[in-house]
């Protein structure tokens, strides 16, 4: 397999677990430098085959914030149904301070059908800062779940909005 990070994206759509694994893998060796690469390890971590998602979460660990061009494509990914997909797509909304995202995180914060983008959502919108003081009433409603993590974790957020 090429190791440049277009043919590591094009492994990535492909159907062979392999290719794909082996493309994550390369990719996760790449640290920030596979930031290209961000949407499309974002789709590709929602994959059945576990050595995939665990290498495009590995390789998604490394590579910092998304560049802003990749932000509309973020905000459309966390709303996927997969769990994997929306985590680390709010995960990388979060990363990069997107005000823009502010809706789609409130969306996510309010859906208790998957815990831990929940918890994320909150997480994320507590790295906004002052730029995400529309979602207050939201997090202090989620203050008062009685899942104690995400509790804990939409007060902090209410925190650092307020301080900021």
């Amino acid at each position: 397999m090429g190791d440049s990070i277009p043919t590591c994206i094009e492994n990535l759509s492909q159907s062979d677990a392999v290719r794909q694994a082996d493309a994550a893998e390369t990719l996760a060796s790449l640290g920030e430098a596979a930031r290209p690469a961000i949407v499309a390890l974002v789709q590709t971590c929602g994959s059945d085959d576990e050595d995939v998602s665990n290498w495009c979460a590995s390789a998604l660990e490394g590579v910092g914030p998304p560049t802003v061009e990749q932000i509309d494509d973020l905000k459309l990914l966390a709303r996927a149904s997969d769990e994997n997909v929306a985590f680390w797509a709010v995960t990388l909304l979060g990363r990069a301070g997107a005000a823009s995202a502010v809706p789609v995180l409130v969306e996510r914060l309010a859906d208790s059908a998957t815990p831990s983008v929940q918890r994320r959502a909150a997480w994320a919108l507590g790295r906004l800062g002052h730029g995400a003081n529309s979602a207050l009433d939201s997090l202090r409603q989620a203050t008062a779940s009685a899942d104690r993590p995400l509790a804990s974790q939409a007060q902090e957020a209410i925190t650092k909005i307020e301080a900021s």
